[in-house]
Parts: structure tokens; C-alpha cells; sequence
């Protein structure tokens, strides 16, 4: 990261820190930010919130770590989170998984080569009653089947 880039981030981070203040109850609220403006929390950006919290950077690092939302590494534009809960098993999550992994030519836990979609798997939607169900950035859908993923996809791509 050049010097200008660590500069601005630095300063957007101080200004994070202004709106949702200096202490550990602010940490989770200013991860979310980071994450949402970036697509994951660097870890320079890591340090500059324990430094400007005055908290260990381990303890910035476990929270990152600790919530399936929250990522140390860069991920695609758009993120596809497949519910993979035994409710969802149940209502057919594995033809919605065979169908979105041939759509875009990779494996949950990948990053197509564009960097536009990431494929995870989170472990529960709350939408246990509506599965198989899907979350697209912020978007959840339900009651999902093969080809409504695809097409779901394809309006993301």
C-alpha cells in the first residue's frame, strides 16, 4: 500500500472512530463499515482501528475472525452465501449448490476471475422455514430451486 493510499485510509478510519467514538463498543460498528466500503478489513486497517482504539490488534483480529460477515481477505463485488443447514439439506440446497457452482465455473469458498462473486456457504439464514434459501449481499431469497438461482445469478453478473 503506498504511503498516499495508508495516508487517506488512515483518515477514513479517524473519521470512523469520530462518528462512532473512541471506545470497544464502537469496534464491531467500525469493522462493518470498513468491510462494507472495502469487501473486507486489511490488515492495515486492522491496526490502524486497534491503534486508534487503543486495543491490541489481536483483539480487532478476533472479532474479524470470529464473524462469518466480517473478512481479513479481498472477496468479489458480490457475495453469494448458500444456507447450509440440515432444514435447508432437507429442502434441496444440494441442486441449488450443483447449479450455481456450474454457473460460475467455481467452488464455494472461490472468487470468480473477474473478482465480481464470491461463493460461501454460512451456516444459517434464519429462514429455516423457507429453504433452500440464499443470500446475496444484503438480499435474502427463498424457497429457492436450481434454475431461480441461476437466473438470480445471472441478474448479478
Amino acid at each position: 500500500m503506498l504511503e498516499l493510499e495508508k495516508n487517506s485510509f488512515s483518515e477514513e478510519i479517524e473519521n470512523l472512530v469520530n462518528q462512532y467514538g473512541s471506545d470497544r463498543q464502537a469496534l464491531l460498528q467500525i469493522l462493518q463499515a470498513v468491510q462494507k466500503k472495502h469487501k473486507y478489513v486489511s490488515d492495515f486497517a486492522q491496526q490502524e482501528i486497534a491503534r486508534l482504539l487503543n486495543i491490541h490488534p489481536v483483539e480487532v483480529y478476533s472479532i474479524v475472525s470470529f464473524y462469518s460477515f466480517l473478512c481479513s481477505e479481498p472477496k468479489g463485488r458480490n457475495i453469494i452465501r448458500l444456507c447450509r443447514t440440515i432444514s435447508c439439506d432437507m429442502a434441496g440446497k444440494d441442486k441449488i449448490e450443483s447449479a450455481v457452482k456450474r454457473e460460475l465455473g467455481i467452488s464455494f469458498g472461490e472468487t470468480t476471475n473477474d473478482g465480481r462473486v464470491t461463493l460461501e456457504f454460512t451456516n444459517c439464514l434464519g429462514m429455516c422455514d423457507q429453504g433452500p434459501a440464499m443470500l446475496v449481499n444484503d438480499r435474502v431469497y427463498t424457497h429457492l430451486n436450481p434454475e431461480e438461482a441461476v437466473n438470480i445469478l445471472n441478474e448479478v453478473k
